[in-house]
């Protein structure tokens, strides 16, 4: 489905309405925002893409020093697992608020507050004194990660409607930049600066210092990015009341969030733990976090090439398949040769991980309205992250009990099967207006 030019008063219309006279009747209220100024335009690309380079620091910083945090906070492997299934747990319990918050604050006001949260989190992280205190500053820093999770699709909806496949490749490229650069400057930069893990993980604070900045000037903005009143359920003059959107009624949501889940599972095991995988294999530490970093950086080309092909086809099933065959192929070799073939694992991983932008660009294509991507994204990835949280967990008890990484990988694998299944359920051409 190409992405067709929508404007922000077709978007936050009441969800499944798509009657012309209702578009016409709420572009013609005087209520309705109109089109955002080139400045404040520009400012939010530049928010986007330092917004976006924060999503992950906080995750793959971690696992480049996990075992130093292990031995410094004196953590089992179990503990350690608890440690990997954080993030999805925060993504999924604060991502459900999203919605929420930015019908009434605003997206621009929930991102600069998650921004915020997560500079807080990192700053804070490194001084705890026990391992119940990092992982509460962590919880801090993954809830601002969480809102801003489901609110980028939003915002990129909201302000780029004719470009929905180019801006969701941009940020995820960010993303992935910002996530490769952690993992393979964390070791170093721990080293240069004393070789304190406690230093290594702080530095990442100064980077969501800055993610800051630009959303600020947007708060004043309020009333263009906020929802308008169809979105908060409220009819605009002029339109009739509609029913809200029932999204658990819609089988592509629920096939959405199955896939967002498998792909999350693959890539917070991936991040927490594939170092821990190549350094016990016997590849020196730095090298583990280069081979991360490897793993990540596939993500800067492939998630801006990704959603511009994906928002080309009619059905994205196809290109869900594929990343799914890489997964297995990578993780078939880091069972049979995880130091011999390392490079070309992380190379594969790299590719298979790209699921994430696919995922994003599928959220912003199975809804027609504002509305219903706000609804949709937060689903999706609510489910989806509940879906993720046992397995980084179940990796770090398997490892423990059996004393190897046969188990934990034939896991990863197997996990690709069902990612292909849904994959293509949620790639076929439809919306989730038409289902509910």
């Amino acid at each position: 489905m190409p992405d067709e030019p929508q404007t922000l008063d077709q978007a936050p219309a009441p969800a499944g309405d798509a009657a012309p006279a209702r578009t016409a009747a709420v572009t013609a209220d005087s209520s309705a925002p109109a089109r955002p100024a080139v400045w404040i335009t520009r400012l939010v690309v530049v928010g986007l893409v330092l917004a976006a380079l924060n999503l992950r620091p906080a995750i793959t910083s971690l696992g480049a020093l996990l075992e130093e945090v292990r031995d410094g906070l004196h953590m089992s492997g179990s503990v350690a697992g608890v440690l990997t299934s954080v993030p999805p747990l925060c993504f999924a319990i604060f991502g459900i608020t999203a919605p929420r918050l930015a019908r009434r604050f605003g997206p621009a006001a929930v991102v600069c507050a998650g921004m915020a949260a997560i500079f807080a989190g990192l700053a804070v992280r490194p001084f705890a004194s026990g391992t119940v205190g990092f992982l509460a500053a962590s919880a801090l820093a993954l809830m601002g990660i969480a809102v801003s999770n489901v609110l980028m699709p939003v915002i990129v909806k909201r302000y780029f409607p004719d470009r929905v496949g180019t801006m969701t490749g941009l940020y995820s490229m960010a993303l992935a930049l910002g996530t490769s650069l952690a993992a393979a400057a964390t070791v170093p930069m721990t080293e240069a600066l004393g070789g304190n893990w406690h230093t290594g993980l702080g530095v990442w604070a100064v980077l969501a210092a800055f993610a800051v900045l630009p959303w600020i000037p947007l708060l004043r903005d309020r009333d263009a990015v906020r929802p308008t009143a169809p979105a908060a359920g409220i009819p605009a003059q002029g339109a009739a009341p509609a029913a809200p959107l029932r999204i658990t009624r819609s089988r592509t949501a629920w096939a959405l969030g199955a896939f967002f889940g498998l792909q999350a599972t693959g890539a917070y095991i991936t991040m927490g733990w594939m170092p821990q995988i190549f350094r016990d294999a016997g590849v020196p530490a730095g090298t583990a976090g280069v081979l991360l970093a490897v793993t990540m950086v596939m993500g800067v080309p492939l998630a801006f090439v990704i959603p511009r092909l994906a928002t080309r086809l009619k059905n994205q099933g196809p290109i869900a398949v594929a990343l799914a065959l890489c997964g297995l192929a990578g993780y078939t070799g880091l069972y049979v040769a995880p130091a011999a073939g390392a490079w070309a694992w992380a190379l594969l991983l790299g590719v298979s991980n790209c699921a994430f932008p696919l995922a994003l660009t599928m959220i912003g294509m199975r809804s027609r309205t504002g509305a219903g991507v706000v609804r949709l994204s937060a689903f999706a990835q609510s489910v989806g992250y509940l879906i993720s949280i046992p397995g980084p967990l179940l990796v770090g008890v398997l490892y423990q009990h059996s004393g190897g990484w046969g188990l934990p990988i034939a896991l990863m694998a197997g996990l690709m099967l069902p990612q292909m299944a849904v994959g293509v359920l949620a790639g076929r051409d439809r919306t989730v207006e038409d289902e509910c």
